[in-house]
């Protein structure tokens, strides 16, 4: 997978983009206005970076997304504990958790977690 290496400003753009999908590029540069407080050359400035990343395309007016939010979700989480905690799973664990608690529910379940994603 292509790292995309996106900024908060991109981030949040997508947001609007993957709550409106596929969404004509007019009625994206009114949602920017009215959620991000953009103005239409921000939207399309930004709109471009995200094509050109391979994040999205722009064909006819048409905004639709190629990399589903989860895909770059994903991505976004293990770069960040690999940068703040490398690679270390238990350490952002550790350092996440800060000694709060966890019901028997959410222990369950994070024990059901690591069972299906454990290595044999």
């Amino acid at each position: 997978m292509e790292p995309y290496h996106l900024c908060d400003s991109e981030y949040r753009f997508l947001q609007v983009v993957w709550e409106a999908a596929s969404v004509g590029s007019g009625r994206l540069v009114e949602l920017c206005a009215a959620r991000l407080g953009w103005k239409k050359s921000t939207t399309y400035t930004v709109l471009k970076k995200l094509c050109e990343k391979g994040v999205l395309q722009n064909e006819s007016s048409t905004v639709t997304v190629l990399v589903p939010r989860e895909q770059v979700d994903n991505q976004a989480a293990e770069e960040f504990v690999e940068r703040a905690f490398g690679g270390s799973l238990p350490g952002f664990l550790t350092a996440f958790m800060g000694g709060r608690r966890l019901s028997a529910s959410e222990a369950e379940t994070l024990r059901k977690l690591i069972d299906a994603h454990r290595e044999d």
